[in-house]
């Protein structure tokens, strides 16, 4: 299973918009539809890679795909400077009541599944965290590696920044909706995430399975537990097995769906779920 390595670009790729997926200036300006895509990180390398083949196979549409996280994504929905967000959770309350409040319908495509890694440095011993142990990590109650088994050196936990989906779905999903501590490092792409965890022998972060490189290792997830550990995979996220798999989403606003038909009917197409094989997700079916 091929991966999706542009994260190496470091923390900027989620800030940065797609350079491939940008035709040249005069192509654009001779397209017919012009959609722009903002939000999850998480989807972002998914968005990028359809937006590319899209528009090699049809000149007539020209797609922009930035990152930022679903927040960003969302708030751009809102205020209508964005066609399509890209999201790794569902609307929150707040969100659900602005598009409300500006009677505006959205409709929500899942264009995709994710499982949610845990990952670590290679150099730590522990292969595998119950849901508990990972909670007491993130609200700073376990701060040491020789309390789960591993070697006494201090735990440092990456997340990524309150913007992010995928923030929001672990401290739902992992933390029992509980505060990440104080002394978390949030950091602004999942990208960057990856990089920290690989150059600290102490680290733990967590990132989308296609994000998934040598540079660290993933950890075996107990959520009975300790009775049963799956690792995160295609397969598992596919049976349900393991037990922090999500649904990733394209949302956009209903009046807009004409203009961003081609998008979304590419990314449920056969081709644009290949290329959700291809980066490293679960496809529909």
């Amino acid at each position: 299973m091929n991966k999706f390595k542009l994260f190496l670009i470091l923390p900027l790729i989620g800030m940065l918009s797609c350079g491939k997926a940008k035709t040249e200036d005069k192509a654009e300006a001779n397209a017919e539809v012009s959609v722009t895509i903002k939000g999850s990180d998480t989807v972002l390398p998914l968005a990028q890679k359809e937006a590319e083949e899209l528009m090699k196979n049809d000149a007539n549409v020209s797609v922009t795909v930035v990152g930022g996280g679903s927040g960003v994504g969302l708030t751009a929905l809102i205020d209508g400077t964005t066609d399509i967000a890209m999201a790794s959770r569902d609307l929150k309350t707040e969100e659900k009541l602005k598009f409300s409040e500006s009677k505006t319908e959205i409709e929500e495509v899942v264009i995709a599944y994710d499982a949610l890694a845990v990952i670590v440095n290679p150099a730590n011993k522990v292969s595998q965290l119950t849901r508990e142990q990972l909670e007491k990590i993130y609200i700073g109650e376990i701060k040491n590696w020789k309390e789960v088994g591993g070697a006494d050196e201090k735990i440092v936990p990456y997340s990524r920044e309150s913007s992010s989906g995928t923030y929001e779905f672990f401290k739902e999903e992992v933390m029992n909706k509980k505060n990440y501590a104080t002394s978390i490092l949030s950091l602004p792409a999942t990208g960057a995430i990856v990089q920290a965890v690989g150059q600290t022998k102490g680290a733990i972060g967590y990132v989308g399975l296609a994000y998934e490189t040598k540079e660290v290792k993933q950890l075996a997830v107990s959520y009975d537990q300790g009775k049963n550990y799956i690792a995160p995979s295609v397969a598992s996220a596919k049976d349900k097995t393991y037990p922090i798999s999500r649904p990733l989403f394209y949302m956009f606003n209903k009046t807009n769906a004409a203009k961003v038909k081609t998008v979304v009917d590419y990314a449920l197409s056969p081709a644009g779920q290949k290329n959700v094989a291809e980066i490293g997700y679960v496809p529909l079916d």
